[in-house]
């Protein structure tokens, strides 16, 4: 198979990168690790500043990605190896098998509603509910075709006698498939800090102490409960705390960078649970606010003038009472430093942004250099922003570093300009 452009990744900047590289007239394979498009973006609730819908943001990106003419979309699939071949690249990519026909399939989640396997972790709603051993991802899910986790199925058969389609085939196998392209993007995204790694907050441990995307789940239009609810009990929360910059500007785990976008999805998220919750307490622990994007020192403001609490204060430990309310020491800067202690009944771990290094591991031949800190160096920042230590790889998005969504589409667009730029250059060179 031949394309233009292989792209890595089908997040907002993969998806971004992939449309205007389509309506360009370029031939695009878009491959994504997960069984559906919309990378991290479509499980948000809102965006800051504006508040708008991210699901009514990008779920219109994914039809149109999926249904474009030049755009052929690869889901479930790794790219396992790239190596340059001339101006172009052949690469290895893996297809993972969903052990449903994806042509048959409707969507109609007949084949989940009959599974009697219950897996505890549903990771569209990270962890907050479980899921069925066959599951459609989400309700947006682009494709919408059911995925039979095969590790948890119980091949009972519950789900091929309820299937009006006969999709289910557990006959299908891993595939691979060779292809060659004249270029390539890296749009892999980011990984969330694991808040496991500061103990001294108890995630895991503490089931009222959760992280930022699993509020955002609770805060979200396809949210799992009808209101944000205590995960020990169910009660509805009424004094609510977020530890900001938790693995992020910490040297201690590795992680000395900002992430530059926990601050404010932090104020987005205090303003709509004042919203869901009107009589609940916030109050937002920081080291700094960097509100630095246009609107955002406004939306600072405004959220601090609706009464939510910020109090600048590194926290350094979260301890349990038996009631499952938590107990944050912290130290109080604006009070002469004094360790004050403060009860909330509900904890909320602002996690940085990690990078995705692995993806250097692909590029078999020539070495796709990464910066210091992990994330895939940008060789020419001022003049070539997408442009990486590979002639004909650019990247996109924050696989090269942490960014807002606009941002992250802005360096969309740069990558495709810049790939179109390479193959036009190369193809006047044959």
């Amino acid at each position: 198979m031949e394309y233009d452009v292989l792209i890595i990744g089908g997040g907002i900047a993969g998806m971004e990168s992939a449309i205007n590289l389509g309506d360009a007239g370029y031939k695009v394979l878009l491959v994504e690790k997960e069984p559906s498009i919309g990378g991290k973006m479509i499980l948000l609730s809102k965006v800051f500043p504006t508040l708008d819908c991210a699901s009514c943001i990008s779920t219109p990106k994914m039809a149109e990605t999926a249904h474009h003419p030049n755009i052929t979309t690869m889901t479930y699939a790794e790219v396992m190896e790239v190596r340059k071949d001339g101006n172009g690249f052949s690469a290895r990519i893996l297809k993972k098998p969903k052990y449903v026909n994806e042509s048959a399939c409707t969507g109609c989640q007949e084949c989940e509603r009959a599974c009697p396997v219950n897996v505890e972790h549903d990771e569209f709603n990270f962890d907050l509910v479980g899921r069925k051993a066959v599951y459609i991802p989400f309700p947006q899910a682009i494709p919408k075709v059911a995925v039979v986790d095969i590790d948890n199925c119980i091949l009972c058969g519950a789900c091929e006698r309820a299937c009006p389609a006969d999709a289910i085939d557990f006959t299908q196998e891993p595939e691979e498939l060779d292809v060659n392209v004249r270029s390539v993007i890296v749009a892999t995204g980011f990984r969330l800090f694991p808040a496991e790694r500061k103990p001294q907050y108890g995630f895991g441990k503490f089931k009222n102490v959760i992280n930022a995307m699993q509020m955002d789940r609770l805060l979200a239009p396809t949210r799992p409960f009808n209101t944000v609810l205590r995960p020990s009990d169910g009660k509805e929360a009424e004094n609510i705390a977020y530890v900001l910059c938790t693995g992020s500007r910490d040297r201690t785990v590795g992680n000395p960078l900002c992430s530059q976008i926990c601050c404010m999805y932090s104020i987005k998220q205090a303003q709509l649970i004042l919203g869901a919750l009107p009589l609940a307490d916030v109050t937002l622990y920081y080291m700094d606010i960097r509100a630095y994007g246009k609107g955002y020192e406004e939306f600072f403001k405004q959220t601090r003038d609706m009464g939510v609490q910020f109090v600048k204060g590194r926290v350094a430990k979260i301890e349990e009472l038996e009631n499952g309310n938590l107990i944050l020491r912290y130290e109080d800067i604006e009070n002469g430093g004094r360790v004050q202690e403060a009860e909330h009944d509900m904890v909320v771990l602002s996690v940085g942004l990690l990078p995705t290094p692995e993806v250097a591991s692909i590029f078999k031949g020539e070495k796709l250099e990464l910066d210091d800190y992990y994330y895939v160096k940008q060789v020419d920042e001022d003049l070539s922003p997408a442009r990486t230590s590979i002639e004909g790889v650019f990247v996109a998005g924050t696989a090269y570093g942490p960014k807002d969504i606009p941002d992250t589409i802005l360096s969309a667009g740069a990558a495709s300009a810049e790939a179109i730029a390479y193959m036009e250059t190369t193809r006047r060179q044959k």
